[in-house]
């Protein structure tokens, strides 16, 4: 059986760093309320003039290298993001161009904070199906263009980053076991950015009241997200008949510590399994677990035959799991 295996992967971080001690500066936060509710300590933001694809090159860069491939080696870019570079051309595209990877198709998707689980059900499809072989998929975000230090409770979660994987085409029985992926659009409003886009565009007339702005139900979103994390994590187990006592280690999106941990309980996940780095990095949207797979792939957590699964949950609402042997 052809499946997809991640053979390379990379991450970049904007050097620019903000703990919570400098947002205490400027926002009505302290390190204590901030550490207390989502476990973040620090977060990397761009600085101005720098895109997603700025972000998503380097990454793929790091990824090619550890998969021993070129860039004319690839077949297609798949770019999960919220923030383009622009409307058009989707940053895929840019990605391709600073790359060089003259022979690949490439697009972007947007699924939130799922949209790196998205993407990989996407890629894995293409090489199941023998459509491609190498596949890079890059999650790329600056979401700090969207804070408003007025909204503490977005203000203090979000960050900019960018992870990459390489998908190669392998017999046997490594690799993309199985994804899954679920939608609820009727909560569209309880993770939302409603104007910026041509139904609402930024205007004259609003463009002083932080149009962009992110709107969040921070305590609905959190009952959805712990219910619906073991739901997914579960479903996509069944699927190929494993367990929670089968996964070697357990990825998250890194959204929330609470919400990891309150997750974890619920699946009977040893807490030692999980992987978290949101202290470090904060909630950087679709770049969220695959900034984190590379971090433990570099840490030596993940071993030839490991169970991985990962599971993510955004706006959409959307959610998506997907079970890996490394």
């Amino acid at each position: 059986m052809i499946r997809s295996r991640i053979a390379g992967t990379g991450r970049f971080l904007p050097e620019k760093v903000l703990t919570n001690a400098d947002l205490e500066q400027f926002c009505d936060t302290s390190d204590e309320w901030i550490r207390k509710r989502t476990g973040i300590e620090q977060r990397h933001y761009s600085e101005e003039g720098t895109g997603a694809s700025d972000l998503g090159t380097p990454a793929c860069q790091m990824a090619l290298e550890d998969a021993g491939l070129n860039p004319e080696d690839i077949d297609a870019i798949i770019c999960a993001t919220v923030t383009p570079d622009q409307l058009i051309p989707g940053t895929a595209n840019l990605i391709q161009m600073k790359l060089g990877a003259k022979n690949a198709s490439a697009f972007d998707l947007n699924a939130a904070c799922s949209g790196f689980v998205y993407g990989l059900s996407v890629a894995d499809s293409f090489i199941r199906s023998g459509m491609y072989k190498n596949i890079l998929l890059v999650g790329a975000e600056t979401t700090s263009r969207f804070l408003s230090w007025k909204y503490r409770d977005t203000a203090v979660l979000f960050a900019d980053g960018a992870g990459a994987v390489v998908l190669q085409a392998e017999e046997g029985e490594r690799g993309v076991l199985t994804t899954y992926l679920g939608s609820d659009g009727a909560c569209h409003k309880i993770l939302n950015v409603p104007t910026g886009g041509f139904k609402d565009p930024i205007t004259h007339e609003n463009i002083d009241k932080d149009p962009l702005r992110i709107h969040m139900d921070g305590p609905e979103l959190y009952k959805m997200a712990i219910k619906t994390f073991p739901k997914a994590a579960k479903i996509a187990l069944d699927a190929v008949g494993l367990t929670i006592d089968d996964v070697s280690l357990f990825i998250p999106h890194q959204a929330n510590a609470r919400i990891i941990e309150a997750a974890g309980e619920r699946m009977g996940l040893d807490p030692a399994k999980a992987y978290v780095n949101i202290n470090r990095v904060g909630n950087t949207v679709a770049a969220s677990i695959p900034i984190a797979l590379h971090e433990a792939n570099q840490e030596g957590r993940l071993n030839e035959g490991d169970i991985l699964l990962i599971v993510a949950f955004g706006a959409g609402i959307t959610w998506a799991s997907a079970v890996i042997r490394w």
